[in-house]
């Protein structure tokens, strides 16, 4: 099955995106490959560039705690195992402590890098990092893999705080609510959504075999979804068949 999400707001988009960025990260860091470890060092940057919202530290943190507090007033209740909720609660502890500790925005210790912050700028540009524009670069990309893997686990762990967060905080989300079973009449689906309560993440599983796309849409009252198949001419074109799906609401 095929999982797409849709977040309901900007700040959940943004988690979204940070988690994407983290786990390419994860993929290239290990990598021999010189040109693996260009897109690496990229994708820092560009966690950097979705990380720059002057509020978003202070979201994570407030959902942490906002979070810890929901899974404290479970104590006591006997459908409860006391040892899982322990460890939870100590997760986002831990998380909200060492995130607190890191000063100003997630990577701002890596601007204070003059060598890193004249390759961001020139890595914006097309092609802006060839040899004759950033000697040092190339001669830093033709080192032995081990150091170059060495120098991106350095610059990567100052966003270690950040990334664990962000990981706690949409797992706890998607593990909310439990997925059911729709149809998608003529390839279209609507649901309007109950009131009271509020819906941050929709998650929707498709049979890859059926080779439909869903287009969603969403707000607080209602979803759309639009089922599309992507033919011969590199076009998406509506699909008009009954078709299932699973589909999770998390609020």
């Amino acid at each position: 099955m095929i999982l797409y999400e849709y977040p309901f707001n900007e700040r959940i988009r943004t988690y979204l995106r940070l988690e994407h960025l983290f786990r390419r990260l994860g993929e290239l860091v290990p990598a021999d490959s010189a040109l693996l470890h260009h897109y690496a060092l990229v994708t820092i940057f560009e966690i950097m560039d979705v990380a720059a919202r002057a509020d978003l530290k202070a979201d994570v943190l407030r959902d942490l705690d906002k979070h810890k507090n929901v899974f404290n007033s479970y104590r006591g209740n006997p459908a409860i195992a006391e040892t899982v909720l322990d460890q939870v609660v100590g997760k986002l502890e831990s998380n909200f402590n060492t995130l607190n500790t890191v000063p100003g925005k997630a990577g701002q210790a890596l601007t204070e890098n003059e060598w890193l912050m004249s390759i961001r700028s020139r890595a914006s540009i097309p092609g802006g990092t060839c040899e004759f524009d950033l000697p040092a670069y190339y001669a830093w990309q033709n080192r032995r893999a081990p150091e170059r893997r060495a120098d991106l686990e350095r610059w990567s762990s100052t966003l270690s705080p950040l990334a664990e967060s962000i990981y706690l905080l949409l797992k706890l989300l998607r593990d909310a609510d439990v997925p059911y079973k729709v149809i998608a009449t003529n390839g279209q689906f609507q649901q309007t959504l109950p009131q009271g309560r509020s819906f941050q993440l929709l998650r929707l599983r498709i049979d890859p075999k059926l080779g439909l796309i869903p287009e969603i849409s969403g707000n607080r009252l209602m979803v759309s979804v639009r089922l599309m198949r992507h033919e011969a001419d590199d076009r998406l074109h509506h699909s008009t068949d009954d078709t299932p799906f699973e589909l999770t609401l998390c609020a």
